[in-house]
């Protein structure tokens, strides 16, 4: 195999630059996101992690423009294979990206699907609805027992009659899943998958997940709280705290050497083989009324004067790992505090 083709970077899929996002609110304006940023190349699966409340699903929603009711995009871009989605009007929007070129498995399979009609009906129209014109008098069944065979349901035929409520929620889940990969995405969003899931059901969503996007160049955002599974799924990931963007980087490297204290005290809090528990010390702060400059700084142990006057740069410390700190961690550092 030629080499430099083996280490062509890869092409960036969706980029998400400066993101500000509010809503507002009966008790005052919320900024949820703080001038956020987000890669996603071509074939990659990218996690988006960090606390309830930092940013994440929302970053998420307005990928897809599907903000709740009160949320308002104030600034920033959101680049999605070189086509600037905020001027897009919504009719276009349908046509040719929403639930087409970037799909979504949601948190809450059972509240996605409509109790009232079989599974087989709502896929056909799910399918004839995403195909565009050519699909609307003819869906390709084989295709959907394909996939249905794929993502591990078995006896399609008569699956296909069942309604939502006849299924476990792993399989409602494995249907949401192959219900995003039937329109052959580039994106897929998973937003907390596996939260409403048991260990057991959870492992094995994952590493059907795993398998299925691996070699289809499918690209996948997957937003979680749950740290394990970022590092068994993911192989960048971007630390989000309070509608900030912190860290980016591989994985491996991120979990080995956190340069951005709000990482390091986040993998610092879990458990450790004793089975002690430490938490992060302060409040998460509240988003209508957030600090200035570095949101962490009120809660960061390195905090300085000019952390909370200004909002840092994302410097890069390493090849592809980037922090957005005026005092980034170094390795010696975090090995004391691993110590300690």
């Amino acid at each position: 195999m030629n080499k430099e083709m083996t280490l062509a970077p890869r092409e960036t899929l969706l980029e998400v630059n400066n993101l500000t996002v509010h809503f507002h609110t009966d008790r005052g304006v919320v900024q949820a996101l703080d001038g956020a940023d987000l890669e996603v190349k071509k074939g990659e699966v990218v996690g988006l992690i960090g606390e309830s409340g930092c940013g994440k699903t929302t970053m998420a929603r307005s990928v897809l423009r599907v903000l709740p009711p009160g949320g308002r995009l104030v600034s920033g871009s959101i680049l999605f294979k070189g086509l600037d989605l905020l001027a897009l009007g919504e009719r276009d929007l349908n046509r040719a990206v929403r639930g087409k070129r970037i799909t979504l498995v949601p948190q809450d399979p059972f509240n996605s699907f409509n109790p009232v009609f079989p599974i087989g009906t709502q896929i056909r129209d799910l399918l004839k609805w995403k195909g565009g014109e050519e699909s609307k008098t003819r869906v390709d069944e084989e295709r959907i027992w394909e996939m249905l065979n794929q993502v591990q349901i078995p006896s399609p035929g008569s699956q296909l009659k069942k309604y939502p409520h006849q299924f476990s929620g792993g399989q409602r889940q494995r249907l949401m899943i192959a219900m995003a990969l039937l329109p052959h995405p580039d994106l897929v969003i998973a937003d907390e998958p596996t939260t409403a899931l048991d260990v057991t059901v959870e492992a094995q969503i994952l590493r059907l997940m795993k398998s299925l996007v691996q070699g289809r160049e499918i690209s996948v955002l997957f937003i979680t709280h749950d740290l394990g599974v970022a590092s068994e799924v993911c192989e960048r990931i971007v630390v989000m705290y309070a509608g900030q963007d912190m860290e980016t980087g591989p994985a491996e490297a991120l979990f080995s050497d956190p340069r951005h204290p709000y990482t390091s005290e986040l993998l610092a809090s879990l458990p450790n083989p004793e089975g002690k528990i430490r938490d992060i010390p302060g409040d998460v702060p509240s988003l209508i009324r957030p600090p200035g400059g570095c949101r962490f700084h009120p809660r960061c142990p390195q905090a300085k004067e000019n952390c909370s006057g200004e909002k840092p740069e994302k410097i890069e410390v390493s090849p592809g790992h980037w922090v957005r700190c005026f005092y980034p961690r170094t390795r010696s550092a975090q090995l004391i505090v691993e110590r300690a």
